[in-house]
């Protein structure tokens, strides 16, 4: 696939070895440099390993550095669970991947191939970027499906009593099937901020289509800074919550004049 869609004879793969889960590579689009991130399916399901997600956090830091756009094809079912992956630490290396790809102000583009579940599937690109200027252009194939989880493991959780109970041990498929008819990308692309649903056979004339976008992105001028924004990005600044904004306004708002009637 990514030799379709990318310069012939362009990619260059970076630790082929370490979290083969997932892998990240040099290439060149149309001549210019691009990263790029892909899901591999033949190595643990394509799941996010906490190698995997160590190497996606300082693949895409490298990318920001250097201000190599990322393209991401996405075929992610999730974090990897279990005990060892507990023990390995896979959640917190994932979390730091997230805050990664959040801080990252490099033109991003996601493509969905197929899967992208759970906290895994949330990492194919920012969803808000560091001044709220998320540069993520998302596109998906028709084979695409999205979720907090895949409808296999979300139907043997919601009807756990009922499969147990029935008499056919199938019984579940049926139910499968119902929610995968549901499941279609056409459904809920809006919703997940899909912009276009394309033929894998369009995939390099839709990538070839974004540069030029987000060159006009990238010349906008940036809105000026507010106080508000000062206060996010200063660590010096206590946050506040509305409940201390509700709590110091009661407290300085003078007392209501008595109208009527005695004091107790």
């Amino acid at each position: 696939m990514l030799r379709a869609v990318l310069d012939r004879d362009s990619v260059f793969e970076i630790a082929p070895l370490y979290g083969g889960s997932v892998i990240v590579a040099l290439a060149r689009f149309d001549g210019h440099a691009v990263g790029v991130i892909a899901s591999d399916p033949r190595v643990m399901g394509g799941a996010m390993t906490a190698s995997a997600a160590r190497k996606t956090e300082r693949f895409v830091d490298l990318c920001d550095t250097f201000h190599l756009p990322v393209i991401n094809f996405v075929d992610q079912p999730g974090v990897m669970f279990g005990l060892d992956a507990e023990r390995a630490g896979t959640m917190r290396d994932a979390l730091r991947a997230v805050g990664a790809i959040e801080q990252a102000a490099t033109p991003w583009m996601s493509v969905i191939v197929r899967r992208a579940f759970g906290v895994g599937g949330g990492m194919h690109g920012p969803k808000h970027g560091p001044e709220g200027r998320s540069l993520n252009h998302r596109v998906a194939w028709p084979t695409a499906r999205w979720g907090s989880i895949p409808v296999e493991g979300g139907v043997a959780a919601a009807y756990r009593r009922e499969i147990a109970a029935h008499a056919d041990p199938e019984a579940a498929r049926e139910l499968e099937a119902y929610y995968h008819r549901l499941g279609s990308p056409m459904r809920t692309a809006e919703r997940f901020g899909v912009v276009d649903i394309i033929r894998p056979s369009e995939t390099r004339r839709v990538v070839g289509d974004w540069p030029r976008g987000r060159r006009r992105l990238l010349r906008a001028p940036a809105r000026p800074p507010t106080p508000h924004d000062a206060m996010i990005h200063d660590p010096l600044v206590p946050r506040r919550s509305s409940l201390d904004d509700d709590l110091s306004g009661r407290a300085s708002a003078p007392h209501p004049p008595v109208t009527g009637g005695s004091a107790p």
